[in-house]
C-alpha cells in the first residue's frame, strides 16, 4: 500500500526551504498525525542528533512512521559531498551518511543521498568524479544492506547538479553498481523541470524507485502548482509502488495549510 509522509526540519542553519513542519519535532508530529499522516521524514543535523528512544517514543505515540532520513545537512553544515576531489572530504562524507543510515535503519528507514552527491566542479574530469559517485554507492549500498535497509538516490534538476538529472541516467547509474540495496528517489518537483514525459518516465524506471517527493512544479503542495497529477499517480499506481510518498515541498502559504493541501492530494490520488 503506498503511504503519506510529511517532512519536519530539524536543523538550526536552515531557516526555510522544502519542508512542511519545522524545528519542533514533537508538536510537527502530532500535527503529521491528526491530518492522517502515515509517516514522516526527517532532515536532521546528524545521526545523533536525536535519542532513538525518545524518537520511537514519539513515533508511537503519535502513530507514525519514520519514512526517510535525509543527509542533506552534511553538505549544509560540514561542506561534505561524495564526490570532492579531495579523498579525505570524500571518507568523511560516507562516514556522515554510513552513520545516517544506521540511524534510519534503526526505524526501518532509508537514507536518502541528495545534496551530498555533489558535482562535477570546474576543471575536474566527468567520468572520474562518476567513478567517486559509484565507489561511495556501493560502500554505502552495502552498508544499508548490513542495516538490514536501502539506500535512496536523488537525481537532482541541473540547477542544483551536473550528476544525473533524470531517472532514466539514475537507472543507468544503479544497473551499473554490484550492490542491489540503492534504489531511486523520484522528485516530483526536479522531474517537472528534466523530464519531457513524467509519467512514462516513472514507468520506465518501475521497481528502482523506492521513494517519490510530492511537490508541484513550483516546489510549493502538489495542487498549488501546475503539475498534472492524473497520469503521474496512474503510472505510479502501474508500477505498484508499496512506499512512501512524502511531501518535500514549501510550507506556502505557511506549514498547517501546507500540510492540509499535501494530505487532501495524496488521498484525491491514492485512496
Amino acid at each position: 500500500m503506498i503511504k503519506s509522509s510529511t517532512t519536519i526540519a530539524l536543523v538550526p542553519q536552515i531557516t526555510y526551504g522544502p519542508w512542511i513542519y519545522w524545528h519542533d519535532l514533537e508538536k510537527g508530529m502530532e500535527k503529521a498525525s491528526n491530518l492522517g499522516f502515515d509517516a514522516i521524514e526527517l532532515f536532521t543535523p546528524a545521526s545523533d542528533s536525536l535519542e532513538i528512544a525518545h524518537l520511537e517514543q514519539l513515533l508511537k505515540k503519535f502513530n507514525l512512521e519514520l519514512s526517510a532520513v535525509g543527509t542533506g545537512a552534511g553538505k549544509v553544515i560540514h561542506g561534505l559531498t561524495l564526490t570532492d576531489p579531495d579523498p579525505e572530504i570524500r571518507e568523511k562524507a560516507i562516514a556522515f551518511i554510513s552513520d545516517m543510515i544506521t540511524f534510519g535503519a534503526a526505524f526501518g528507514a532509508p537514507a536518502i543521498i541528495g545534496s551530498m552527491q555533489g558535482n562535477v566542479l570546474p576543471g575536474n574530469d566527468r567520468e572520474k568524479t562518476l567513478s567517486w559517485l559509484a565507489d561511495a554507492l556501493e560502500i554505502l549500498g552495502e552498508k544499508a544492506a548490513e542495516a538490514g535497509s536501502f539506500l535512496i538516490y536523488e537525481p537532482l534538476n541541473r540547477y542544483e547538479t551536473n550528476l544525473m538529472n533524470t531517472l532514466k541516467s539514475g537507472v543507468e547509474l544503479l544497473e551499473k553498481l554490484k550492490t542491489k540495496q540503492v534504489k531511486l528517489l523520484a522528485d516530483l518537483f526536479h522531474m517537472n523541470i528534466e523530464e519531457a514525459d513524467m509519467a512514462e518516465s516513472i514507468r520506465s524506471a518501475g521497481s528502482h524507485i523506492g521513494h517519490i517527493h510530492f511537490a508541484d512544479s513550483n516546489r510549493k503542495p502538489i495542487g498549488m502548482g501546475h503539475t498534472e497529477m492524473d497520469s503521474i499517480a496512474s503510472a505510479i499506481k502501474e508500477i505498484n509502488y508499496s512506499h512512501y510518498i512524502s511531501a518535500e515541498a514549501f510550507p506556502e502559504p505557511n506549514s498547517d495549510k501546507a500540510a492540509e493541501k499535501t494530505i487532501e492530494s495524496f488521498k484525491k490520488y491514492f485512496r
